[in-house]
């Protein structure tokens, strides 16, 4: 499947390896993974199994042992500007405004202050804060944060979205509520997105693709195609359709990958 002419993100045999000798640990072994251009696709898998290894890879952040790893066709070989970042935690600076946050990017672009003013507030309304454009980030609730880490990014119009258990610290009530809010502004502003989550609702929720990662070594176990409809709702969620993909996900994480099952989470 590498090299189709639509693929955004490329994985060729990659492999990463931390540490030396006897006590080296193979975080990722032979991946290879092609995510095209508009999707959006979530990673799942257990602990180890090499998903946020694969995402800082992608991101620059981290290199490979072996293989490679492209985007639009060039190797990375660190960050840039074309990829966008949102990890668990904001990252937010505490002394500045969300305009002031979501401006930050754009500010390091060289854009003068009317443009840079124009852009921000395009995405401060895009996931509704239009209200707090003023506010520091201590008076916003954790759901809004996330929502202006999400503003800040996509600000710089980044050809690739990597989020990282980005509502992993969220209650589940809001947690639920920013994944309809992160499908609304993607459908809106399309971006290619690589989403990794441990929570396989939320990956079968927000997907046009499952990437199912196995552990021991870090390794491609099984794609699942979402076959449903966009936009989505609460009425999806609790649908046959729904819990059928559900099912095989959660069979492909914690059956066929030989761990231990967990009960299902209500």
């Amino acid at each position: 499947m590498t090299g189709t002419p639509n693929t955004k993100i490329a994985f060729k045999n990659v492999r990463r390896v931390f540490g030396d000798g006897p006590s080296a640990f193979v975080a990722l072994d032979h991946l290879n993974l092609d995510i095209f251009d508009g999707e959006f696709v979530t990673v799942v898998g257990p602990s180890g199994c090499g998903k946020s290894t694969a995402l800082n890879i992608v991101a620059g952040l981290l290199g490979v042992s072996a293989g490679e790893c492209r985007v639009d066709g060039d190797i990375v070989t660190g960050p840039g500007p074309d990829r966008g970042v949102i990890f668990q935690q904001y990252a937010l600076f505490p002394w500045l405004t969300v305009r002031e946050n979501v401006e930050f990017g754009l500010k390091l672009q060289g854009k003068e202050k009317s443009e840079r003013r124009k852009i921000a507030d395009h995405y401060i309304a895009l996931v509704g804060l239009t209200d707090f454009a003023n506010a520091l980030p201590k008076m916003l609730s954790g759901g809004m944060k996330q929502r202006c880490a999400i503003a800040r990014a996509y600000a710089v119009n980044p050809k690739v979205l990597l989020m990282d258990e980005p509502f992993g610290a969220l209650d589940a009530l809001t947690r639920v509520r920013m994944q309809d809010q992160l499908l609304e502004t993607w459908s809106k502003e399309r971006r290619t997105v690589m989403f990794i989550t441990h929570d396989v609702d939320e990956a079968v929720y927000l997907a046009n693709r499952v990437i199912v990662m196995a552990a021991r070594p870090g390794r491609l176990q099984e794609i699942i195609d979402v076959n449903l409809p966009y936009p989505r709702n609460d009425e999806l969620r609790l649908s046959p359709q729904f819990a059928e993909i559900r099912n095989k996900v959660w069979h492909a994480v914690y059956t066929r990958s030989g761990q231990q099952q967990p009960a299902l989470e209500e």
